[in-house]
């Protein structure tokens, strides 16, 4: 579900971005000044729903604790107990 300003459109170009940028992150690496940008400006709303169980266990092998670091050394905070798609951050 897009916010208000952000189209169904939008959200699925914004999570293409994210994706694309952000996938050597899922094989251990850092994430680039470009997949940093993107966790900066991307909309919850236009990612979370797309965290589905096979999402989640991919996620799982990485550490939920070690994907929350690497977004917060992005400069996002993540809230505690935060439920984004099928993962609930501690």
């Amino acid at each position: 579900m897009a916010s208000a300003d952000t189209s169904p459109s939008q959200c699925k170009e914004e999570r293409n971005l994210l994706v694309n940028a952000c996938r050597p992150v899922i094989y251990g690496r850092s994430p680039s000044a470009d997949c940093c940008q993107r966790v900066r400006v991307s909309h919850v709303e236009c990612v979370c729903p797309y965290v589905t169980p096979k999402t989640a266990s991919i996620i799982g092998v990485i550490g939920v604790d070690n994907v929350v670091k690497k977004i917060e050394g992005c400069g996002r905070t993540v809230p505690r107990k935060f439920k984004c798609g099928s993962i609930t951050t501690p």
